[in-house]
Order: structure tokens, then sequence, then C-alpha cells
């Protein structure tokens, strides 16, 4: 036997001596916490808000053609851009094209009058709870950076997403189920991938779980019909100590250990999931209200369907990516592009607004509607518009949000934020804040430095609160 031991062998045969110790340590890594990195966390305010279900409209919709009208922008149209309003840079350049007027009917919907157009009738009849920011800004000025501004607050990729930071920070209330759940319209791929919900440089553990658009929500959930929960047993203790004694000599790759925090999550899953993914369980008439009975409203009614149901169960955030694949990018043809995408997702925006109503779930629900930016007022290919990450609406409603309202404006012709100027730190912070944590406490040490969502840029506006 060789008396020599060189200090790799030694450090491998240390690192190997605490295998004993619970995966929860493991799963700990630099944030110092002992107990399990998915349990409930009191927050750090009492609030209403409980859950948040984003609804992503990935391509960048129009607010100057949906929620922001613009007058000056009809008479000036065909004009080039005033010389008073500062030129942007533009993902494409269209700086010098013609303004393009809307061809939208606006009115005053609700007790509030907020003005949306034809083009949202059934989101029309929910304005009294909608809180409209009109004044959203980001630094992503391609479908790449602002995507994941939208998702991470940087333009680039490897932080936190929000869901993982407000799972981080609030813990999982279902032990049987993800407390972060991400859906998507269509097999295309969101710009990003999966980075748009993981967790950068935090623990894998945290990361979204992906249900699927069509069929099975969550594949290979299902045991196989020629096993037996006794044979199943045996596999996972025998999967599991292989599991433990591989990772506890790799500590620092926390994908290895999400995965097998995963593995036991979805054997928990097997009991509760098929009940929570149940549509049957949902009446003709609720069904109908997300517009599960025509071919255009389906899929995203299904999806919003999933979603209340998810949050009913206790699961912290769910989002849903409609249009994926950039569709609401509308460089060219916007009548028919933007036509065609509110068709499919207005019913079913209203249907989900209106059953966490009925349901007493709007309260503890905090709904967020939105893109990665919006639209220029200048024209591009002569009928479409280019990215506008200066000035774009948002929404929010429930979870404690005053609805019937507008917050912040953008200029005349909607091209740059002015008032009450929201940065995206400033949606994420404010977003946290309604969900009862301080975002400025809500730290993971990333090799001794301190991270937080919003990386000390942003303030929350408390005052959507009313």
């Amino acid at each position: 036997m060789n008396p020599y031991t060189s200090r790799r062998q030694m450090l491998s045969a240390a690192g190997a001596g605490f295998g004993a110790l619970p995966l929860a340590a493991l799963l700990a890594g630099e944030s110092g916490r002992s107990e399990s990195p998915t349990a409930a966390r009191t927050p750090h305010r009492r609030t209403k808000a409980l859950s948040v279900i984003f609804l992503f409209m990935e391509g960048g919709p129009s607010h100057i053609d949906l929620f922001d009208p613009k007058p000056l922008l009809r008479k000036l149209a065909g004009q080039s851009l005033p010389d008073s309003f500062d030129k942007p840079v533009t993902a494409m350049g269209e700086v010098n094209s013609p303004l393009l007027a809307d061809q939208r009917k606006w009115r005053q919907h609700g007790e509030s009058g907020l003005w949306v157009s034809d083009w949202l009738p059934h989101t029309a009849r929910c304005m009294d709870d909608l809180a409209v920011i009109r004044s959203c800004w980001s630094n992503g000025i391609n479908h790449a950076g602002g995507v994941c501004s939208m998702n991470t607050g940087s333009p680039i990729a490897g932080r936190p997403s929000l869901g993982a930071w407000v799972n981080y920070g609030l813990g999982s209330v279902n032990d049987n189920l993800p407390a972060f759940v991400v859906m998507q319209d269509t097999s295309s791929q969101v710009v990003n991938g999966a980075r748009n919900w993981g967790t950068g440089f935090m623990p894998a553990v945290y990361q979204g779980t992906r249900f699927n658009t069509s069929g099975t929500p969550i594949s290979n959930l299902s045991r196989p019909e020629q096993e037996d929960s006794n044979a199943q047993n045996r596999k996972l203790k025998l999967l599991d100590t292989l599991n433990a004694r591989h990772a506890s000599s790799r500590q620092q790759q926390s994908e290895l250990e999400a995965r097998i925090a995963g593995y036991e999550l979805a054997f928990r899953m097997q009991s509760s999931a098929p009940e929570a993914v149940d549509l049957a369980a949902e009446t003709a008439t609720t069904q109908s209200l997300y517009g599960m009975d025509a071919k255009t409203t389906r899929t995203f009614g299904r999806q919003c369907l999933l979603a209340r149901r998810l949050v009913e169960r206790g699961v912290r955030f769910v989002q849903l990516y409609h249009g994926a694949g950039s569709k609401w990018d509308s460089h060219a043809g916007i009548e028919k592009n933007h036509s065609y995408l509110c068709a499919q997702t207005d019913k079913c925006v209203a249907g989900l607004l209106q059953d966490l109503k009925q349901r007493g779930l709007l309260d503890t629900t905090l709904v967020i509607w939105g893109g990665e930016f919006g639209r220029t007022p200048m024209s591009e290919k002569g009928d479409g518009r280019d990215h506008n990450p200066t000035g774009f609406t948002m929404w929010m409603a429930g979870g404690g949000v005053a609805g019937g309202r507008t917050i912040g404006s953008t200029d005349e012709l909607g091209l740059h934020a002015v008032e009450d100027r929201l940065h995206v730190h400033d949606l994420h912070s404010t977003i946290m804040w309604l969900m009862g944590l301080n975002h400025r406490e809500v730290v993971y040490y990333d090799k001794g430095r301190p991270e937080r969502i919003d990386q000390n840029e942003g303030t929350p506006y408390t005052k959507i609160v009313g």
C-alpha cells in the first residue's frame, strides 16, 4: 500500500465523508440555510398575495394599440418623428420611418373608465380589477435581452429568474407539487429557453418545472403498469443511496442535487398531481368561461385553467408563455398579427380573472400581464412596428393591487415613459413586495457576494395597493 497520499486524493476522501449529511444540507449551498431549501418561510410582512400567475406575451405586444391610446399619433401619421422627441436606438434602426396610426376603436370601460381597444373586448369587462402600468421600461432592445430582462432583471443571461427568487424567498406550501411551474402555448422554443425560469448561480432546486402544452401535463409521472409500488420503492431506495454517494463528493453541482430532489418530488406527485391537472373535474360552464370549447382559445384557455387549479393548491408561481417563439413580434402586418393573437388570449385571460374572483382567489393571487417590451409609434415595413423598450404597458390585478386605474404615462406618441417610470427592477421589487418580501432582504451569497433580484437598483411601487 502506498503510504503517501496526494492532496487531490486526500480532499476527495475527506469530501466523501460528508455523504451521511442530510440532503437539505447539500442543497443549502452558500445561502447558509439549514432547513430544507423548499420549506415554507414566513414573509417579511403581512400581505394578501400568496401566489403569482404571470401571463407573458412573448414578442412584445403593442401598448399603443391595446391600452395606451395616442390621438397625436393619428394626427401625425405618415410624418417623421418630430425633433422634440428623443430618438431611441431601435432593434431594426427604423427611427426615421413614418409614424403609423393605430386602426383601433377605443372605449372607456367600467366604473373606472379605463381605456382599452376593441382588440380586447373580454378584458375590457375586467378593467375595474386592473392596475394598468403605462410607464414600464427596460434595457433589453432585442428579444433575447428583453425576455431575459423581464425574467431575470438583466439583459445578460446567468441570473436567477423572478420565479426562482420568489421560490427561494417563500418556499413551498405544498410538498407534493412544484412551487414554480412554467407552461407555454406551442412547441416552439421561448427565446433563451429554460434560462428564463432557471436559477443562475442559485441552487437548481428553485428552478421552474415545465408542464406540457398538450396531452398529459407532466411527462413520465405515472408508474409503469407492470410495476407495483413495492418494486418501485426498492428501486427508489437504491437510486437514493447511489445518488447520495455520488453527490457527496460533488457538492458544488446543484443540478445534481436538484435532480435528486426532483425525483423525490415526482414520487410524491404520483398521488397528488393527477388530481391537480385533471380538467375533466371542471364543469362545462367553467371550461367555456376559459374558452376551452373553441379551437382558437382552447390551448391558452387550458393553460389558464391549469394555472388556477395550481395556485388553488398552493403553487407559488405559475408562468404562462403565449406566443412562444416571439409570435407577438409584429415588424410587419401588425393588424393581422395582433388580431389573431388577441383572439387567442383575450377570453382566456378574462375568464381567469373572473374565475379567480368568483372563487375568492383573486385577493390572494397576483395576476401579471405583459411582454418583454412594447412597439414603436414609427412604422416598419409599412404596416408594422419595431421593438420599444423605452416605454410600454403591463398590468397587474389581484393580490392586494388596487384596480381600476392607470399608473404612469408615456409621452404623446407612446415612445418614452415619462411619469412614474418603472424599470424592470422596480417591477420585480414591487412583485416581491406584494408577495410580502422585502427584496433587499432576500439575499443569496454567490462566492461571498450578496445578490438580490434587483441588483440594488429597484424600488417597489407601494402606491399600487391604493
